[in-house]
């Protein structure tokens, strides 16, 4: 993606505008898991480095029309001033004659944190009286948000059309990394995709399809194909208004496309239920499948040997349940000693690969789960069509 980044331009004594994506678990008024403040901090660093102050907006979870205690920004403003160790402004709100008076007071280095900006009901809306308000507190916007770049908001796209943008650091190695996913790849590329539903997936399947040398797919959107293959999947997970879809990809891909073998099944849809592993034409009454089978595993193994680029999105079993974990773990590890350029989606995939314990023998691990798979499809999402080419 050639757009403009954050290196592109002079920013010495300049007021910049950021969004972020904190966007963080909580609990009690603490931040449980910092890692989205974390994945901010180059961007945020390189900001103060040059000589300029900051003005940085996010929303955070899905407040109801208006501000709500639970969904302050101000733990996550605490958070950061510990991780950057400078103190860190919080404001009152996000937008406003106090918040303008609070931001044109920032000196070279300062850091003012704006509440949650959901906390108005035009961010959602992408109202432009909103958010030619809130580029009004700054003088550049940088957009660091990869997470919420699949959004038309108010603080993603419409500031955009006020003041120059241009992406920050974790925006730009985004883009860099799905964009291999989605143009010129090196090969053998090989894409992976897990995950319950295959109706959020079909446009994914086909784009994907058209570009990578094989697809495996296993989880629960694997059960569709597998149906759609004439196989009685008894209670598994299957989506029947999307079976013909599946056929037709089926027929479409041919060699191309890997299914599982086998799977391990179990009697109910629990964390104790009793589990067996058999083939995948051979689901008992009464039973489903919770993960992909010791020969799936080798077989994906198999295909995913000598590959150059590999995607992953989703997961291949129900893995927050440690017996039906062992799909997905093992194609993390598969994944992590491949040598290959390794570009993990976010969410599910992401959460995996970190409890697989590999997390950080992956190329990249996205801090976008909807705005990955978004990507992935070929859609050109809002947030990165707002900013500058370069």
């Amino acid at each position: 993606m050639n757009k403009k980044s954050v290196k592109d331009i002079d920013l010495k004594g300049k007021r910049v505008l950021m969004r972020v994506d904190f966007n963080v678990p909580m609990a009690e008024g603490k931040v449980t898991d910092d890692k989205r403040i974390r994945a901010s901090l180059p961007t945020i660093q390189y900001v103060l480095d040059q000589g300029a102050s900051l003005v940085l907006m996010s929303h955070l979870g899905r407040p109801k029309g208006g501000p709500s205690p639970e969904f302050s920004l101000k733990a996550a403003s605490e958070a950061l001033a510990a991780l950057i160790g400078r103190a860190v402004q919080m404001a009152p709100d996000c937008i406003g004659p106090e918040v303008e008076r609070m931001a044109s007071a920032l000196k070279p280095g300062d850091v003012l944190m704006l509440e949650n900006t959901r906390f108005h009901a035009g961010e959602e809306k992408n109202d432009l009286g909103l958010a030619k308000a809130l580029a009004g507190l700054g003088e550049v916007y940088v957009n660091d948000a990869f997470g919420s770049a699949h959004r038309a908001h108010s603080s993603t796209e419409g500031v955009a059309r006020f003041l120059p943008a241009v992406s920050g650091l974790l925006m730009e190695q985004e883009l860099e990394y799905l964009g291999r996913a989605t143009s010129n790849p090196e090969r053998p590329y090989v894409a992976i995709l897990g995950g319950a539903k295959i109706s959020d997936k079909i446009a994914v399947v086909e784009n994907l399809l058209a570009r990578c040398d094989k697809l495996i797919i296993g989880g629960g959107m694997a059960n569709t194909f597998l149906a759609a293959k004439g196989f009685a999947m008894q209670e598994s997970l299957v989506e029947e208004s999307s079976v013909d879809t599946a056929r037709a990809i089926i027929s479409k891909a041919g060699s191309k496309l890997l299914l599982p073998v086998d799977a391990v099944i179990a009697d109910k849809f629990e964390a104790d239920a009793t589990s067996k592993v058999v083939p995948v034409d051979a689901v008992p009454v009464g039973w489903r499948i919770m993960d992909i089978g010791p020969k799936s595993i080798e077989a994906f193994t198999a295909a995913l040997k000598g590959a150059r680029l590999i995607v992953w999105n989703g997961p291949m079993g129900v893995f927050e349940m440690p017996r039906f974990a062992e799909g997905t773990y093992a194609l993390a590890r598969v994944l992590a000693g491949s040598g290959a350029t390794t570009v993990i989606g976010g969410g599910d995939s992401a959460s995996a690969v970190k409890k697989a314990g590999v997390a950080k023998q992956m190329t990249h691990v996205s801090t976008g789960g909807g705005a990955s798979l978004e990507f992935l499809e070929g859609k050109l999402l809002p947030g990165v069509a707002a900013l500058q080419d370069r």
